[in-house]
C-alpha cells in the first residue's frame, strides 16, 4: 500500500491527513490557531503559527499512521484562499501579520476602483468582482502601511505568497516561491485566459511584479522536502485552493456537477466546461483545479457558515462543543420565526456588500436558546440556497444533485433543511475530509499513484442522500422571508 500527506491549511486550523491509495483516510491530526480582529472587519493570523500547527500536525499525523517513509509518495497542500502574506525574501521572517480573506479593511479602495470604472477589466481578465475579500487590495495596503515596504518590494527584496506559497517556501527549505492557477486565479491579478500575471492589473492595483511567485498547474513538482523535515525528502506534487481542492476530490469533473463545502464559510462551485462564464448575478468565474486544459466553474462564496456555530459557542456561549448544535435545534420544531443574517464580515455572493452587518430578527419574549441555534443553521443553508439560484440563473443548468463536504455536513438537520430548500438531493460522501483528499488526488496523480481523473471518479461513494421533502410554497415562502432579512441587514451605517 502507498500513501499521500495532505496538508489542509484552513481558517481557523491546520490539519495533516494521510490516505492511502484508495482515497481511505488512515490518519489525522488537527490544531486550531489564533483568530486575531485587531478592529472591527479586519481578520489577522500570525503566518508562524500558521506554519508551526502545520508542521506539528504533519509530523503528528505521519507518526499516528505508522506508515513508512518508503511508502509515502508525496505531499499535497490545499489552503485557505485569498489570504494576504508578505515577508522577507533573506529571512523568511514576515513583515506583518497575514491579511485573512474575510478582513474588511480594503472597502474604500474597493469602492473607488469601482466608482473609476475597473470593474469590466477585472471581471473579464480575472473573472472576478472587485471585492476586500481578494488579496490585490490586501497586498497594496501592506505595501503602504508597513515602513518601507513598497520600496523593498520594488527592489525585489520582499515575496507575496497566499497560504500555500508561505508553506512550501518553508517547507522545501530552498526559498521555492511557487503557487497554483487554482490559488493564483483569486488575487484579481492573474489572466485565467493567458495564464499569466496581468501586466494592467499589476498597475491598477500597484503591486510591483517583482514580489509575484511563478505559477504551475495544481498538480506539479513543485519542490522537495528536506531530509530533516520529515525523515525522508518528499515531493511537494500538488497544490490547490481548498474549494477547487475540494471540488477535485469531489469528483465534479463534468459540467453541470456542483459541490458545496462547509466550513467557517461556505464555498458552493459549479462546473460550467472549458468557457468561463460571465455571471449576471452576483458570482464569481474561477478556474478549476488546473491539470492541462482550461476548466472553469462559477463560485459563489458565503463569507460566514460554520462560523455562526462557533460564534454561538465562543462569544456567547450557548454550548461547549459545536456538535452540540444538532440537539439544541432539534429539541424545537422550527424556528419560531427567528432569522439570522450572519453578515460579521459583510456579505459575500450573490452581495457583495462589505457594509452589511449580522442582525437577528424575529425575536420575541418566547425565543429561546434553541430557536437562536435553529435560525443560525438554517442561516446556512439560506445563504447556499441564494447561491444555487444565482448560479442556474447565469449557467442555465438545472442541478441534479448537490455534492457536500466539511464539517457542518455531519448535520443531519443542517443536511436534510439544505435539500428542502434546494429542491434537490443534497449527496454527503464517505470522505467527508474531500478538501483534503482532493489535494492528495492531485499530487497522487504527479507521482502516478493514481492514472487519470476517471480512477479518482471511480473511488468517490457516497454515504448518505437526503432528498428534498419541503412543499414549494413553505419553500418559496421561507426564501422571501430570508431576502426581507437580508435587505435589512444591506449597508448597515458606519460607526452605528
Amino acid at each position: 500500500m502507498k500513501y499521500i500527506l495532505a496538508l489542509d491549511q484552513g481558517t481557523t486550523s491546520s490539519r495533516a491527513i494521510v490516505f492511502d491509495e484508495r482515497g481511505t483516510p488512515v490518519a489525522s491530526a488537527q490544531r486550531e490557531f489564533r483568530q486575531v480582529y485587531p478592529q472591527p472587519g479586519w481578520v489577522e493570523h500570525d503566518p508562524r503559527e500558521i506554519l508551526a500547527t502545520q508542521r506539528e500536525v504533519a509530523r503528528a499525523a505521519l507518526a499516528q499512521s505508522g506508515v513508512a517513509l518508503a511508502d509515502l509518495l508525496a505531499i499535497g497542500i490545499t489552503n485557505q484562499r485569498e489570504t494576504t502574506l508578505v515577508w522577507d525574501r533573506q529571512s523568511g521572517e514576515p513583515v506583518a501579520n497575514a491579511i485573512v480573506w474575510q478582513d474588511r479593511r480594503t472597502a474604500q479602495e474597493c469602492r473607488v476602483l469601482k466608482e473609476a470604472g475597473a470593474e469590466g477589466l477585472v471581471r473579464e481578465r480575472t473573472g472576478l468582482v472587485i471585492d476586500p475579500y481578494f488579496s490585490a487590495t490586501k497586498i497594496a495596503w501592506l505595501l503602504d502601511q508597513v515602513p518601507g515596504a513598497r520600496a523593498r518590494a520594488e527592489r525585489g527584496e520582499l515575496a507575496f505568497g497566499t497560504v500555500d506559497t508561505w508553506l512550501v517556501w518553508h517547507l522545501t527549505g530552498n526559498r521555492t516561491h511557487v503557487t497554483d492557477v487554482s490559488n493564483a486565479a483569486r488575487t484579481m491579478l492573474y489572466n485565467v485566459h493567458a495564464h499569466d500575471w496581468d501586466e494592467e492589473l499589476l498597475r491598477l492595483f500597484r503591486v510591483p511584479r517583482a514580489l509575484l511567485p511563478d505559477v504551475h498547474p495544481s498538480a506539479h513538482a513543485f519542490g522537495m522536502t528536506p531530509k530533516s523535515l520529515f525523515g525522508e525528502p518528499l515531493i511537494i506534487g500538488g497544490v490547490a485552493g481548498d474549494q477547487q481542492a475540494a471540488m477535485f476530490g469531489q469528483a465534479c469533473h463534468a459540467p453541470g456537477m456542483a459541490k458545496n463545502t462547509y466550513g467557517t464559510g461556505c464555498f458552493m462551485l459549479l462546473h460550467t466546461g472549458g468557457d468561463m462564464v460571465q455571471s449576471a448575478h452576483g458570482l464569481v468565474s474561477t478556474p478549476c483545479a488546473h491539470l492541462r486544459d482550461k476548466e472553469f466553474a462559477l463560485e459563489g462564496s458565503v463569507f460566514v457558515g460554520g462560523a455562526v456555530v462557533q460564534w454561538l459557542r465562543d462569544e456567547l456561549g450557548f454550548f461547549q462543543s459545536s456538535a452540540e448544535i444538532e440537539a439544541l435545534a432539534n429539541s424545537v420544531l422550527d424556528s419560531g420565526g427567528v432569522c439570522i443574517v450572519p453578515a460579521f464580515t459583510g456579505l459575500g455572493a450573490p452581495h457583495w456588500d462589505p457594509e452589511a452587518r449580522g442582525a437577528i430578527f424575529g425575536l420575541t419574549r418566547g425565543t429561546s436558546r434553541a430557536h437562536i441555534a435553529r435560525a443560525a443553521l438554517e442561516s446556512i443553508a439560506f445563504q447556499s440556497a441564494e447561491v444555487l439560484e444565482a448560479m442556474q440563473k447565469d449557467s442555465g443548468m438545472s442541478l441534479k444533485e448537490l455534492r457536500v463536504d466539511g464539517g457542518a455536513t455531519a448535520n443531519d438537520l443542517l443536511m436534510q433543511f439544505q435539500a428542502d430548500l434546494l429542491g434537490v438531493p443534497v449527496v454527503r460522501p464517505r470522505v467527508l475530509e474531500t478538501t483534503a483528499l482532493g489535494a492528495a488526488y492531485l499530487a497522487g496523480l504527479t507521482v502516478d499513484l493514481w492514472k487519470s481523473r476517471d480512477e479518482i471518479a471511480a473511488q468517490w461513494q457516497a454515504d448518505k442522500r437526503f432528498e428534498p421533502r419541503m412543499e414549494a410554497g413553505r419553500r418559496d415562502e421561507m426564501m422571501a422571508r430570508w431576502r426581507e432579512a437580508v435587505q435589512r441587514s444591506l449597508r448597515w451605517p458606519a460607526g452605528s
